[in-house]
């Protein structure tokens, strides 16, 4: 199933401009209030779109021009909202069987019913009301109501917003095994990156309602492209730069000069280095430093640290590293590799660090 969005739609102040691509199990990563859920949905025909067009495996569901506007019910779509939207006056069972309010054979029902219950690990909860459930039960129940609809595209809100931190990482690895199993494409939107990382093959990056890049997921960190591409993804280290050479840039609010691995293209106006990456063994990149503070995580330190020559109102440089790894000194240098150096561009021509 591919997935075609290229749609506009303003709200307020805000403008929606949301085009890109989609298929196999596919993330839109960016801050809450960005325009996620917005183009969710419009996909799914809650709200309309100003104009553009989506098309759905070869079926259009959208388009402004052409005046067609499918409802959603004919969409073929499921839904997953950040609060599962549970009937809780039902049981699980019936809250399941909502989604096969179309199949009116009972035989057929019945076992619609039990293979998605098996599938998604439901025995024993088919009488229990959301109430009772638990947050991890709660999304597999909204998730085999969805399921047994057999939707063409499914679209998951946040999906794990909902839920305890010590809850996520299983749930993660449950929904990866549901993904894998349901074989269609899945559109997630989420504000984590490590979710984003963990369960997408690729990922959109989006900023103020504009999609900034759409690549495989590990590509995205590699070369998240933008400043606002390298903040989403987490990069905590990004100062302006400029081009002086094919695979270099000078940073003067840092006073050094870096070796990229990336060609640097003319436009370049910042790098981005993540805070993991630097290394007191790495020759290439390598500076003289002097430690400012220092923060003590449960299984890492984060020291923050000057160049030499960095402007002194300038922020600190993060180096996150594990614990087992610190120095009882703080080293004199630390280098970082060129294929580290992360050179970035303007989110739009306007824009500037």
């Amino acid at each position: 199933m591919t997935l075609s969005v290229n749609i506009q739609k303003k709200l307020g102040r805000f403008q929606l401009n949301a085009a890109f691509e989609a298929d196999g199990v596919t993330g839109i990563l960016g801050a809450s209030g960005c325009g996620k859920s917005m183009t969710l949905r419009c996909i799914a025909g809650i709200d309309r779109p100003d104009k553009g067009r989506i098309v759905l495996d070869g079926v259009t569901l959208f388009d402004g021009e052409k005046n067609i506007n499918l409802p959603p019910q004919k969409r073929k779509v499921g839904y997953l909202f950040q609060n599962y939207a549970l009937f809780p006056n039902m049981t699980a069972e019936k809250n399941i069987l909502c989604g096969l309010r179309y199949e009116h054979d009972r035989v057929k029902r019945r076992r619609e019913l039990e293979d998605i219950v098996n599938l998604l690990q439901l025995e024993g909860l088919e009488k229990q009301r959301p109430s009772q459930l638990s947050g991890g039960q709660a999304q597999r129940v909204a998730l085999a109501r969805i399921l047994v609809n057999k939707p063409r595209l499914l679209m998951l809100d946040e999906p794990f917003s909902a839920l305890d931190s010590h809850l996520r990482g299983q749930l993660q690895i449950q929904m990866k095994g549901i993904l894998e199993s349901y074989g269609g494409a899945v559109l997630m939107v989420t504000h984590s990156r490590t979710e984003a990382y963990h369960l997408c093959g690729s990922i959109a990056l989006m900023n103020t309602g504009q999609i900034l890049t759409h690549k495989p997921a590990k590509e995205i960190f590699a070369d998240p492209g933008t400043i606002a591409g390298a903040e989403i993804t987490g990069c905590k280290n990004i100062a302006p730069a400029v081009k002086t050479g094919e695979y270099e840039v000078e940073v003067p609010d840092w006073g050094v000069c870096l070796k990229t691995g990336l060609a640097v293209r003319d436009n370049v106006c910042a790098v981005g280095i993540r805070a993991h990456y630097f290394n007191a063994k790495t020759e290439q990149n390598r500076f003289a430093v002097r430690k400012q503070d220092e923060m003590e995580e449960p299984f890492e330190w984060i020291v923050r640290f000057r160049y030499e020559n960095q402007k002194e109102e300038t922020q600190a440089i993060w180096w996150r590293l594990p614990k087992d790894r610190k120095p009882q000194e703080m080293p004199n240098e630390l280098g970082v590799s060129p294929v580290n150096v992360l050179p970035l561009y303007p989110d739009n021509e306007g824009d500037r660090i």
